[in-house]
């Protein structure tokens, strides 16, 4: 993968750190961007990099990758959108563990979020003000938060 943007870069650490400071104690992990996460589908398995992720039933510390991770975060760019929005979601939500799949845009404070319910997949659009709901385990995500500190060029 090419060398993501310095926007992206500081909206996956804004996230990552925002997990991290609402896990701190409990018995689930915040992951980041150099740990992979195991797809095994009928066909093949994959192995993708998110941006970040949250792992209440981690594998062996000495393990490259997670098996179960419960919500998987990708920050959009023009170059990885076709594959985050295709591919990538297709392969994460057949992971039985996840409830939570979200795509963070590079380019506005917003986040389409795919929550697990009990009739299927939803999505939902959050914009500036909104908070991002992760049922497992409990916590609230603020999208001011997560775009802290990040500027955008008025087009």
């Amino acid at each position: 993968m090419a060398a993501a943007s310095n926007r992206h870069n500081d909206i996956a650490l804004n996230l990552t750190t925002a997990i991290h400071r609402r896990l701190r104690g409990g018995p689930c992990k915040a992951g980041n961007s150099a740990t992979k996460v195991r797809i095994r589908l009928t066909t093949n398995t994959r192995f993708y990099y998110p941006d970040a992720m949250i792992v209440c039933r981690p594998n062996k510390d000495e393990d490259t990758f997670q098996d179960e991770p419960t919500a998987i975060f990708e920050v959009l760019s023009e170059s990885t959108r076709r594959a985050e929005e295709g591919e990538k979601r297709e392969s994460y939500l057949t992971i039985p563990t996840l409830r939570t799949y979200v795509m963070l845009e590079s380019n506005s404070r917003t986040a389409i979020v795919f929550p697990r319910k009990a009739n299927g997949i939803e999505r939902t659009v959050l914009k500036k003000g909104d908070s991002i709901a992760i049922p497992e385990p409990d916590i609230q995500i603020p999208l001011s938060e997560i775009y802290d500190g990040v500027s955008f060029e008025e087009v």
